[in-house]
């Protein structure tokens, strides 16, 4: 999830001279403004039935460095020669692409040309969804973590843990 907009921590790091960092320069982010996302989420809530997801089509993804090269620009400085960009490194769990939906759900139009709703192509519904997470809360009281990952690929197709160890619980026997 995201953890908020780079904008405002690239302008202060260009207002105290640089560096500007930046995870890795192939790194590419949708965004949306704030007015979007209330958009989104008034007409979310005026045409929704209950449990949908929606999604704003937020255009092409942007990539992170031009976007820093750009608000250095705007800053009046030159990137890479007033304002240094430096790559710090993806952290885990991290993606280059940010996507919207898997490859394992579709998405349908709605009456608002920009926001469509995402059809989840899994056959957990209703009770088959209440016992997949009472059988969740069992392994987590166990601290069975792949089981619990068993268990989560089993419920929601395409999932794909970090590629790092799991945190144990405490509650291991």
């Amino acid at each position: 999830g995201s953890r908020g907009s780079v904008i405002p921590i690239f302008k202060e790091q260009i207002r105290k001279g640089g560096p500007v960092m930046v995870t890795h320069p192939e790194m590419k982010r949708y965004f949306m403004i704030t007015s979007e996302a209330a958009l989104l989420v008034l007409q979310a809530g005026a045409i929704g039935e209950g449990g949908e997801v929606f999604i704003l089509d937020m255009g092409e993804r942007i990539k992170i460095v031009d976007l820093a090269r750009e608000l250095i620009r705007l800053s009046g400085y030159e990137p890479d020669v007033d304002i240094p960009i430096t790559f710090t490194g993806i952290r885990p769990g991290e993606k280059f692409l940010e996507t919207l939906f898997t490859e394992d759900e579709d998405t349908l139009p709605t009456e608002h040309k920009k926001i469509f709703v995402v059809k989840m192509n899994s056959n957990l519904r209703g009770k088959d969804l209440s016992d997949c997470l009472g059988r969740l809360d069992a392994l987590a009281e166990r601290g069975d973590s792949s089981k619990i990952v068993e268990l989560l690929r089993e419920m929601v197709p395409g999932y794909h843990p970090m590629d790092r160890e799991l945190p144990t619980t405490g509650r291991e026997t």
